[in-house]
């Protein structure tokens, strides 16, 4: 009796099954409201900074941050962007000072972290190269969103900013509770690896890495390529647009300007 037949309905088995699996993972088919979270609980929140204007409207927008809810901040720069990791240790500095009381007593315990990753794609590099260059990145982005965090602080001596060492002992922190980005190509390679992982349903998966993208507050009539990308694939839980005739023009939830 020939085999044909049950290869192709093995093959078909195995694309259905990844096809539902995919629409259960993708935000846009598969819409779910967070689990509630007790005050105090341990919280990752991943911060993907892009350059310049995108980094000083990403601080803008969590000028408000509750370190009581996001108790450990993870931030993710580009190689090479200095002025991102600059301005992270610049906000946490500012966080630290508002979290203690007039005697200098540090009143709520958090900590940050502030990871490296090579470019999605440099600035002019020609487009035959991208797709390697993105690979790297994505590689890079998967290691990053596993890695256990650790309270123990330490100085890196390559990026010259403070970091945490990534180690299997005593692990607080795994997989960020929520990711937010803001623009740069970067953020799409670290969503996209966000929900491949959950695709795969790996341990401590579930529930995680839910993500918000906020358009930046200079797209007035249409989203930026990253924006698109994210829209078209249903790969973001919130896709949040700052002006109201964007939200008209396209796919995004309008709640008012953000950036102060």
């Amino acid at each position: 009796m020939s085999t044909i037949p049950y290869m192709l309905a093995a093959v078909v088995v195995v694309l259905v099954s990844t096809f539902l699996r995919l629409l259960y993972v993708l935000p846009a088919f598969n819409p779910t409201r967070p689990s509630p979270r007790p005050r105090g609980r341990p919280t990752r929140l991943l911060v993907v900074l892009g350059s310049g204007g995108h980094t000083s409207e990403m601080f803008s927008l969590l000028h408000d941050l509750d370190p009581n809810v996001y108790t450990h901040r993870s931030y993710i720069v580009s190689s090479g962007d200095n002025f991102s990791a600059s301005k992270a240790v610049e906000f946490e500095i500012a966080l630290e000072a508002k979290r203690r009381d007039k005697q200098g007593t540090l009143l709520v315990p958090s900590t940050y972290d502030i990871s490296v990753i090579p470019r999605a794609r440099k600035i002019h590099q020609p487009l035959l190269t991208t797709p390697v260059s993105s690979l790297r990145c994505l590689i890079a982005c998967f290691t990053l969103l596993g890695a256990p965090i650790t309270r123990q602080s330490s100085w890196s001596d390559t990026n010259q900013h403070p970091t945490k060492r990534l180690t299997m002992e005593n692990p607080r922190y795994t997989y960020p509770d929520l990711i937010i980005a803001n623009g740069p190509a970067t953020a799409v390679l670290v969503i996209a690896a966000s929900l491949l992982l959950r695709f795969g349903n790996l341990r401590g998966t579930e529930g995680k890495m839910r993500t918000i993208y906020v358009e930046s507050w200079a797209r007035v009539n249409s989203l930026s390529l990253s924006g698109k990308v994210l829209v078209a694939c249903g790969m973001v839980n919130r896709m949040l647009v700052q002006w109201e005739n964007l939200a008209r023009n396209a796919q995004g939830e309008f709640i008012g300007a953000l950036v102060q």
